[in-house]
């Protein structure tokens, strides 16, 4: 048995990407597409990839902690979700892995790092060729996550570089819908509907 078909039996999202459906009722939620970098019996942990955090630049961060770029970092800040809003996270593809990165997804080449050293890093050039700088994270204790999706609040689909790395967050949602295969149209019509 393979790696995807032990993770497929056992129901865990780790590695995948969430999409909220159209009927999410939590706001906070509402057509956010999270990527899964933990999911186990105790709980889960995601990251929104397609929300700005309002009113904070990346180059404002990067001042406000003191760190002095020589690059040109187009980042745009996310909000990864309603937990610890104030602590930050690098979700970026496995060419930086320093002391404190974790692979998260081997396949696909990417790693997490939560660490003021890989901001340094992208500040000075240095850091991974593909990046997104998140703070807060989505977090659900154990059978949390497990009880929405049996309530069809979350679509679940293959990681995609692309799509966690695109900077246009607008059509994010719509994309990750459409990569899956099912048209947005229909998808609205019928939510809310057994």
């Amino acid at each position: 048995m393979t790696t995807g078909e032990s993770k497929a039996i056992s129901g865990y999202l780790e590695r995948q990407l969430l999409i909220a459906m159209p009927s999410m009722g939590d706001p906070r939620f509402a057509r956010t597409v999270i990527y899964m970098c933990s999911h186990n019996a105790e709980g889960a942990m995601g990251l929104v990839i397609n929300k700005p955090y309002p009113g904070l630049t990346f180059p404002n961060l990067l001042s406000q902690l003191g760190i002095e770029s020589t690059a040109d970092n187009d980042i745009i800040v996310r909000l990864g979700g309603p937990v610890e809003t104030g602590r930050g996270f690098v979700l970026h593809s496995t060419d930086y892995m320093r002391q404190g990165s974790v692979k998260i997804d081997e396949d696909n080449g990417i790693g997490l790092t939560a660490t003021l050293d890989v901001l340094r890093a992208i500040a000075a050039g240095t850091g991974p060729q593909r990046s997104l700088f998140a703070l807060g994270y989505a977090g659900w204790g154990a059978g949390q996550l497990d009880a929405e999706i049996h309530e069809n609040a979350w679509l679940a689909a293959p990681p995609d570089p692309d799509l966690i790395f695109d900077c246009e967050l607008e059509a994010l949602w719509e994309r990750a819908v459409r990569k899956i295969g099912i048209d947005v149209a229909k998808l609205a019509s019928v939510s809310g509907h057994a």
